[in-house]
């Protein structure tokens, strides 16, 4: 079986497709069994003579067409066909995926060149970019580094980034040690590699409910039993946790303390400190996704559950995406020491290291004090878009419509009456000028039909004026409809 391969180094193929051949062709054949354990890396790649970088890659291949699985320091095994699904049911769907760049069709139907008002997507406006300055610290760290900055890096991350962050993320109550931080391409890389670290087939995960569709994504590709805990306006139900925690054993829990996406919600002090305790006593492992504390509109501070961690149970991930520049992928995570081998090994795996020249530009945000200027323009930005988002909303919508407002962060969370459809205000919408995310697309199971998110990350304010008054004439249409629908369903048949 496995001695059967045999790599051509004198082939104009690359030797680790020749790899990813042979490996699938005996899979396929049932030469290699499910559940069958293949060689460690290091020792496949010294059997066949080559780079370990060439079995990293054709496994890697083969685990992304679900045909192996990994368990972090077990190895890696053949995935049973039982598991392989369509991807339509583990990835993300196309309602999902909110094109910035949709064009919208007019009331006869005919595609219109105009700009969406968008309040779909979290992505922020080109105009909140840093171009001067990033351009300042790129030429200053080409002129440094040279060809060092295109190397390969560390794949922990750039050192002198981690200790820039070590120092930064005090303001946040956290002290983090450098070798507690761990660069990722992402957000969205970070819950996929603690995912591969800590999920094998079949293991629970919990998660609020509704919660980040890119997560649930994660999670299904993992075949995890993603158990949802509802959400509330303070954070999730407390008492439907413990009742889940008694019957299920959990890897982790996935959640966002602070502003919570799509909510907008914020846990109360007395929730977060009740979730540590719970954490305590159940063993339980804590993912906390902080990408939006830094937008806050209130009095009050709110803090990390990572903060307030005195035992290692929080694993914590901040994204720059949302107050920086989303294309440069950027993100890290702070990691319990005894989780550390483990998760780097999945990132080595991942895309063993992120990109090295972006992180020595951010690294010189901090130091140069650049990144405060960046946040306060930011926060200030956004602070007057959510204010004004706030007031037409109380201004235009329908008294049947609730929503609490935030108090930061970039989401505002509608709840319609029943019987009202966020995805067919949302289609609308679109012919009317506006996209808004349907609130289904946010939940694994039990879907809830007449929820809307709407983001303050890509309108302008007068965009934002002008697209709550379409927004609440359509809703105001479908109360209209609801009523006269109603009132004909009770009619007696003749």
């Amino acid at each position: 079986m496995i001695e059967s391969i045999q790599l051509d180094k004198n082939s104009n193929r690359h030797l680790y497709i020749q790899l990813y051949s042979q490996l699938r062709e005996l899979i396929e054949i049932g030469e290699l069994k499910e559940h069958s354990k293949l060689p460690s890396i290091r020792k496949f790649s010294k059997e066949l003579g080559v780079n370990n970088v060439t079995v990293v890659n054709a496994y890697n291949l083969l685990e992304e067409e679900k045909l192996l699985y990994k368990k972090v320091g077990s190895g890696t095994f053949v995935a049973p066909k039982e598991i392989v699904q369509d991807e339509e049911e583990i990835y993300l769907d196309d309602d999902i995926y909110i094109d910035e760049d949709t064009k919208f069709v007019d009331k006869k139907g005919m595609l219109k060149e105009d700009k969406l008002i968008n309040f779909a997507t979290a992505a922020p406006t080109p105009d909140l970019f840093p171009i001067a300055p990033f351009k300042r610290l790129l030429n200053k760290v080409l002129d440094r580094d040279g060809g060092y900055a295109f190397g390969y890096q560390k794949s922990q991350g750039y050192m002198p980034l981690r200790d820039s962050i070590s120092k930064y993320i005090k303001s946040y109550d956290i002290d983090a040690k450098l070798d507690e931080i761990q660069i990722v391409s992402g957000a969205q890389q970070g819950i996929d590699i603690l995912a591969k670290t800590f999920l094998d087939y079949g293991d629970t995960v919990f998660v609020e409910r509704p919660t980040y569709p890119g997560a649930i994504s994660v999670f299904k590709s993992r075949r995890a039993n993603i158990v949802d805990i509802t959400i509330e306006s303070d954070g999730i139900n407390i008492e439907e946790l413990e009742t889940k925690l008694k019957v299920n054993k959990a890897k982790f829990l996935y959640l966002m303390p602070n502003f919570q996406n799509p909510t907008g919600y914020s846990y109360s002090q007395e929730k977060k400190n009740k979730i540590l305790e719970l954490a305590r006593e159940h063993d339980l492992l804590i993912i906390e996704d902080d990408c939006l504390s830094d937008l806050n509109y209130g009095v009050n501070k709110k803090l990390s559950l990572k903060s307030q961690d005195t035992e290692g149970r929080v694993i914590y991930i901040k994204s720059f995406s949302k107050i920086f520049m989303p294309g440069l992928r950027l993100a890290f995570l702070i990691i319990p020491q005894r989780y550390f081998n483990d998760i780097l090994l999945s990132k080595y795996m991942s895309d063993i290291f992120t990109d090295g020249l972006v992180q020595r530009v951010l690294d010189l945000y901090f130091r140069e004090e650049v990144w405060e200027k960046q946040i306060s323009k930011v926060e200030k930005t956004y602070q007057k878009r959510y204010e004004v988002m706030i007031k037409s909303l109380k201004s235009n919508l329908p008294v049947e419509i609730n929503f609490n407002p935030p108090l930061g962060g970039l989401n505002v969370w509608l709840d319609l009456p029943e019987g009202i459809s966020g995805k067919k205000i949302h289609d609308k919408g679109l012919k009317e000028g506006i996209n808004i995310a349907p609130g289904q697309v946010f939940y694994n199971s039990q879907r809830e039909e007449n929820k809307l998110r709407l983001s303050i990350a890509a309108v302008t304010t007068k965009e934002i004026e002008m697209g709550i008054k379409i927004l609440s004439k359509i809703i105001k249409e479908e109360l209209s409809n609801q009523e006269y629908d109603w009132d004909n369903s009770i009619m007696p048949l003749i």
